[in-house]
């Protein structure tokens, strides 16, 4: 024979119903969903709890654990992994962000590659730079315009001061 589900819960309804209404977060507002059946007394029973929510018997059980270990703040805490460590620090990443800035910022990416290796001291692949220089920096290198090897050198400021204007 199972348990029997024993739960005390200390807020009003009126203050579980209004958290529910006001809660944006889907993960709290499910768990705000399960303590506001139980207190209007709605629901009986674990299974019965997690075949509304559509979770497993052991989460809703964790989660009355939880409610009744720490109370409300500790059953809406929603803890996530911390992820890898950055590969760029971030001191040197400021550095990179405001070499980027510079009028004459860095010709190529192989140039960025280069700097980080040499003067950072940091060893990253090269697609990881590309990566994170165009799409977390959203920076795009000085790289003029190419021109042919022919091409006078004072050709173009000559052409807009005689061109007629459209």
């Amino acid at each position: 024979m199972a348990r029997p589900l024993i739960v005390t819960i200390a807020e009003s309804r009126e203050e579980l119903e209004q958290r529910l209404q006001h809660e944006t977060n889907a993960r709290q507002q499910e768990r705000l969903q399960m303590l506001y059946w139980l207190k209007r007394g709605l629901v009986s029973s674990r299974q019965q709890i997690a075949q509304l929510l559509n979770r497993d018997d052991s989460t809703v059980t964790r989660w009355l654990n939880d409610y009744r270990a720490g109370g409300i703040s500790q059953l809406l805490e929603i803890k996530t992994a911390p992820g890898a460590a950055r590969v760029i620090p971030p001191e040197v990443m400021a550095q990179l962000q405001s070499r980027l800035a510079e009028p004459t910022g860095f010709s190529s990416y192989q140039a960025i590659w280069q700097w980080l290796r040499q003067e950072c001291q940091v060893e990253v692949d090269y697609k990881t730079v590309y990566r994170i220089v165009r799409y977390e920096l959203n920076a795009k290198l000085k790289v003029p315009r190419p021109r042919h090897h022919k091409q006078a050198p004072g050709a173009i400021e000559q052409f807009k001061k005689t061109c007629p204007s459209l």
